[in-house]
């Protein structure tokens, strides 16, 4: 079965938050929350306020998903 391609949106870190969870600024201005994907946590992946970050929304309106780094 395949895997459904998930779109990616850019944006910076603005604030980070406990427990993993990320203030993001979307390129269009717009900001949210985001978490770190579980990929990125099992390598230890560092993200740190003003990093630019790819996420990916989630469909019904709740958290991103931080998937990729610069």
């Amino acid at each position: 079965m395949a895997k459904k391609e998930e779109e990616t949106i850019r944006g910076t870190v603005e604030e980070a938050l406990p427990n993993l969870l990320f203030r993001i600024r979307y390129e269009d201005g717009e900001e949210g929350l985001a978490y770190l994907a579980g990929k990125m946590r099992i390598h230890r992946i560092r993200v740190l306020v003003g990093d630019a970050v790819e996420v990916v929304k989630d469909p019904y309106g709740g958290k991103a998903r931080i998937v990729r780094r610069g």
